[in-house]
């Protein structure tokens, strides 16, 4: 079809979509959340339901559909019909991990999907035993050289966050470390305190009541930047430079999803995440709010399927 003709298509259906964008919804919308209810992702995926409840007028009903590190609940989305009506309030896994983790999911994430907003992100830090000698990154770099493989650090099984913000961490400071899997952060913790492990990349929102008791010594954070949450301890790229391993939320949509929906969904959580009681509110459950326009979501997403993939391919690393 010529471009003329294409155009002049487009520009006839401008009105169209307008009205679809202003009238959108007209039903209740389900936001699938492929995770157990009662987690902290299920806090702020509520947040961001009611706020586009209460700014939309129809209810964002919030569906916990746990399962298989979030494939199922994704996979259910995949498959949904893409008018607006079904989206997914996911996480880092699900969406970046997934993909290199397992050879075969019932959805391919960047064919599948319409990005609608990055919300939030998390830092993990890096805890150890407040009796030992680590104080620093540079500590803990030197420990391990002198002994390779004799740190052991925890993580919340294999192919989550935690496992592989230590995997990173060792390819790029260029030193062995030995993983220990558990069955979720909290074991993992405990087994730090009581000196059976050595450390750990953990998750800050079980790790942060242990390091205010100092029971944990807080290392370093895992973000590319200072966290707002922890503002007084330094980076791990501040000495290990290009190490970034946040774990981060977001919105995505089937992909087709009309153009118009995905943005005035998008404008209305960026208009959430900027009003002024928004950061904090979010910092007191571990969260840094992010935002930004559906394209620039949808570089990032790119990027962390890189990068994560890449990461699992070299250290082949494999799903349970």
């Amino acid at each position: 079809m010529p471009y003329w003709t294409l155009a002049i298509i487009t520009l006839g259906l401008l009105p169209a979509f307008g009205a679809l964008a202003q009238q959108y919804p007209t039903r209740p919308v389900r936001v699938i959340m492929p995770s157990a209810a009662g987690g902290g992702i299920d806090t702020l995926a509520r947040l961001v339901g009611q706020r586009l409840t209460d700014k939309l007028g129809q209810q964002f009903v919030i569906d916990a559909r746990p399962g298989a590190t979030g494939i199922i609940g994704t996979g259910i989305v995949a498959r949904a019909a893409p008018d607006g009506y079904t989206l997914l309030f996911a996480w880092t896994a699900p969406l970046a991990i997934n993909p290199g983790l397992y050879d075969k999911l019932p959805y391919d994430v960047l064919r599948d999907f319409a990005p609608v907003a990055l919300v939030a992100t998390t830092p993990n830090v890096l805890v150890v035993n407040p009796a030992g000698a680590v104080r620093s990154i540079k500590d803990y770099i030197e420990m391990a050289r002198q002994g390779p493989g004799k740190i052991r650090y925890g993580s919340s099984g294999i192919g989550g966050s935690s496992h592989l913000a230590g995997e990173l961490f060792a390819n790029l400071a260029g030193v062995k470390l030995d993983h220990i899997p558990y069955k979720g952060t909290p074991p993992a913790l405990v087994d730090i305190m009581a000196g059976r492990i050595e450390s750990m990349f953990a998750a800050v929102a079980p790790a942060l009541p242990h390091i205010r008791t100092q029971r944990l010594r807080a290392i370093a954070v895992t973000t590319s930047k200072k966290s707002a949450i922890l503002p007084d301890l330094p980076t791990v790229a501040e000495t290990v430079p290009g190490f970034d391993a946040e774990t981060w939320y977001a919105m995505v949509a089937p992909a087709g999803t009309p153009p118009v929906i995905v943005n005035r969904l998008n404008k209305e959580i960026n208009a959430f995440l900027q009003e002024p009681t928004t950061a904090p509110s979010l910092h007191q459950q571990s969260f840094e709010a992010m935002g930004g326009t559906p394209e620039e979501f949808a570089t990032y997403l790119r990027n962390e399927i890189g990068k994560w993939g890449k990461l699992i391919k070299a250290n082949n690393i494999r799903a349970n």
